[in-house]
């Protein structure tokens, strides 16, 4: 187990941001696949769904394995397979070799985040640590986005974002633990995961929540160009702009700390998100695109930490917050090609008033979950109390 400090750490945060990296770079992405390269939009929708689905399989693989091979050791192997990964796709020019590519650093990107998430669920604050990364990770998006248009055409410039963070981030491993030790009180190796049915609707709800952002996501940039009529480098600075929102939204985020539970941020953000998204899909001008895209990426990473941060509490050891971060990192991958069909088949805002009604559905059971978490909140840091776990500005 990490061991938890009252300081934030920022290795941890810096691997989340690596890993985090490639998903909220999707729309360039997947917009410079389509016009680099001999793919149609939904074949490049594809590939990005691909490289996503393979960022989920290696969270699924790793979710109990990070305490058993060690820290230092799997993040240095996932950031070694980003930058080999996506430098190589960035420099491929042949389709098959892109692919590969790609597939390589999205395993090396869920072996990333499933270091961090492992981590960051065993801080004394989890939700503090994740709206640190967001703001990290929405930042470094903002300035690719901000900067992408001016590099020239071709489909590298975005993955070869993603290889350089990695590249970047790799130092910092040498201040991760090689091995981690249970913390007293938690020795849980070998037993069954606790909160069995909660964790299991919020793996089952996520994938779902998630499909739905990253389908509007990844064709956000296609509506932009397509339907209102803006150029690339405006389509980027309203992506700029809105995940500049965002970090606002992740400041409050984090300045409201569990003030409010969790079930008010989870199902009303979920609500307003849905409303978001009717509207972004439906834009034919600038006013509308950008009102649409800014309030959603303002709104979806406030919603996402106390996600992260339901699912860190639903297991100290973090086993949850990986577990429900690949399922979610599942509907990701299915985003794009979800999100291309169903524009080419019924168009953009009809897709946009599917992808809302299925977001009103499902914020049901994530509120359910988030209500049932917050009653056992005071049983469960009693405990942490005996234990020594938590410091005691924590427990307080």
């Amino acid at each position: 187990m990490f061991a938890r400090r009252s300081t934030l750490p920022w290795p941890l945060i810096a691997l989340f941001t690596a890993g985090y990296l490639a998903p909220y770079l999707l729309p360039t992405t997947v917009g410079r696949l389509d016009s680099g390269l001999p793919l149609t939009a939904t074949e490049a929708g594809a590939v990005g769904s691909a490289l996503l689905l393979s960022s989920a399989a290696a969270g699924f693989l790793l979710a109990s394995r990070v305490d058993r091979v060690g820290p230092r050791v799997l993040a240095r192997i996932g950031l070694t397979l980003a930058v080999l990964g996506y430098g190589g796709a960035a420099l491929a020019h042949a389709v098959p070799a892109v692919v590969a590519g790609a597939l390589i650093g999205g395993f090396g990107s869920g072996t990333s985040t499933a270091v961090a998430a492992t981590g960051i669920a065993a801080q004394p604050d989890p939700h503090r640590t994740t709206t640190v990364g967001l703001l990290g990770v929405s930042a470094l998006a903002g300035a690719v986005y901000l900067t992408v248009p001016h590099l020239g055409p071709g489909h590298g410039q975005p993955l070869a974002a993603i290889a350089l963070t990695a590249l970047a981030v790799w130092p910092l491993t040498s201040r991760l633990p090689l091995r981690t030790a249970p913390s007293r009180g938690l020795d849980t190796v070998g037993t069954p995961l606790p909160h069995l049915r909660a964790g299991l609707l919020l793996a089952v709800t996520l994938p779902c929540w998630s499909l739905a952002q990253n389908a509007l996501w990844g064709v956000s940039g296609r509506i932009g160009l397509t339907q209102a009529h803006l150029s690339e480098a405006t389509v980027g600075a309203v992506f700029a702009i809105a995940l500049g929102a965002g970090l606002l939204g992740v400041v409050g985020a984090g300045a409201l700390g569990p003030r409010l539970g969790r079930a008010l941020p989870i199902g009303g953000g979920t609500i307003l998100i849905a409303a978001c998204i009717a509207l972004s899909a439906s834009a034919t001008d600038l006013t509308t695109f950008a009102t649409g895209e800014i309030a959603w990426n303002t709104l979806y990473p406030i919603v996402l930490s106390y996600v992260i941060g339901l699912a860190a509490s639903l297991d100290p050891r973090g086993r949850w917050a990986v577990l429900v971060g690949s399922a979610s990192s599942l509907g990701t991958a299915a985003g794009p090609l979800t999100g291309s069909l169903l524009a080419s088949q019924t168009g953009f805002s009809t897709m946009g008033t599917v992808l809302a009604a299925g977001l009103l559905l499902i914020a049901v059971p994530m509120t359910a979950v988030a209500l049932g978490a917050g009653r056992r909140t005071l049983p469960v840091v009693e405990v942490q109390m005996q234990t020594q776990v938590y410091d005691k500005a924590t427990a307080a």
